[in-house]
C-alpha cells in the first residue's frame, strides 16, 4: 500500500484522508539543501522514532525506537554520514531529534536520497507532527490523532508516493 500526498494539504492511505502540510515552498523533483521544498517521487519508509518522556511506545507494525537526547540526523553535505542518523558531535551539522518543541516527538524519515546518498540533494525529510499547519521546510507534517492513525495502519512496506 501506498501513502499518497495528492496537494500541499491532503494526505491519503486507503479509505482514510488527512489534513498535512508541506515545504513551505512546495515541491520539487530537484530538491536542494535548504530550499524549504518537499522532493517528488515514491519513496520508501524508514522505521518509527519517538520521544519515551513523552509517549509510551505506540502501536505500529513498524519497528521503533526511543529518540534520546545525542541523536541528530546529519545535514552536513561536506560529511560521509549526510542524510544519516548520527550520534550527535559538534563538529558535524545535523537536524536535533530530541528537540524543546513537540514536532519531533514522533517521526518517521522518508526515505528520500537515501541508497546512494547525493551531498546537498537534501536530508531530514520526515513525516512528523504538527499542531498549526504551518509549512514546513520540506517534511510533511500531520496532527498527533492523524499521525497516530496513520502509524496504525502502514507496515515496514508501505511507500510514500509524494505528486505534485
Amino acid at each position: 500500500m501506498t501513502i499518497i500526498i495528492k496537494d500541499k494539504h491532503t494526505l491519503l492511505f486507503k479509505e482514510f484522508q488527512f489534513k498535512c502540510c508541506v515545504g513551505k515552498n512546495d515541491f520539487s523533483k530537484k530538491k536542494i539543501e535548504g530550499d524549504k521544498k518537499t522532493p517528488i517521487g515514491i519513496f520508501d519508509l524508514g522505521d518509527l522514532y519517538y520521544r519515551a518522556d513523552r509517549f509510551k511506545k505506540p502501536f505500529t507494525n513498524l519497528k521503533c525506537f526511543r529518540i534520546n537526547k545525542n541523536m541528530g540526523w546529519c545535514n552536513d553535505i561536506n560529511n560521509r554520514k549526510y542524510n544519516k542518523l548520527i550520534k550527535i558531535k559538534k563538529k558535524i551539522g545535523h537536524e536535533k531529534l530530541f528537540r524543546n518543541d513537540y514536532k519531533y516527538d514522533l517521526l518517521i524519515p522518508i526515505k528520500y536520497n537515501h541508497k546512494k546518498v547525493l551531498p546537498n540533494r537534501g536530508s531530514a525529510i520526515f513525516i512528523h507532527l504538527t499542531k498549526t499547519y504551518k509549512p514546513t521546510v520540506g517534511c510533511i507534517a500531520l496532527l498527533k490523532k492523524d499521525f497516530l492513525i496513520l502509524i496504525k495502519l502502514i507496515n515496514k512496506n508501505t511507500k510514500i508516493r509524494i505528486l505534485k
